[in-house]
């Protein structure tokens, strides 16, 4: 596949899986993203209508743009994807998605290895943990399966 195309797909397929599962898990975390006694209180607010339009108008192109950085580090292994099965290359894709981006990711959050090492017990809290566990998990499934498919 042409590789413009697969980046340009790849990006869209990231955005839209990752819209999905952050809207299905927002629902079930106000207390982590709104309000003065939110978890993350480093984060913007997202009951604060400035900020919360920040984040409207900056969301869409900022994960196009992950989406597009994401595509670009699987172009020497393309030819090796293609030749997989689908289920081998859904949970190669899951797990790239999964564990890089997220849980062993260098950047310390409330949900990766890095933030149960450095970051201080308020913001690393088990109910917390296990929300953006779920939503990350949908995230990569919503992601990986029609990637499997669609991208190959």
């Amino acid at each position: 596949m042409d590789y413009l195309i697969f980046s340009l797909l790849f990006a869209l397929m990231h955005a839209a899986a990752y819209t999905i599962a952050g809207a299905f898990i927002l629902k079930r975390s106000k207390d982590v993203y709104e309000g003065k006694a939110r978890i993350m209180d480093y984060l913007r607010d997202m009951r604060d209508p400035e900020e919360s339009s920040h984040v409207t108008k900056w969301f869409l192109p900022a994960q196009l743009i992950r989406g597009l950085l994401l595509s670009f580090v699987l172009y020497p292994i393309l030819p090796l994807l293609s030749d997989i099965s689908i289920i081998h290359r859904a949970a190669y894709l899951f797990g790239m998605m999964f564990i890089y981006t997220h849980i062993a990711s260098a950047a310390p959050c409330p949900d990766n290895i890095e933030g149960f090492v450095y970051l201080r017990r308020q913001y690393f809290k088990k109910s917390s943990f296990v929300k953006f566990q779920t939503e990350m998990a949908l995230y990569s499934l919503l992601f990986s399966i029609p990637a499997a498919f669609i991208l190959f």
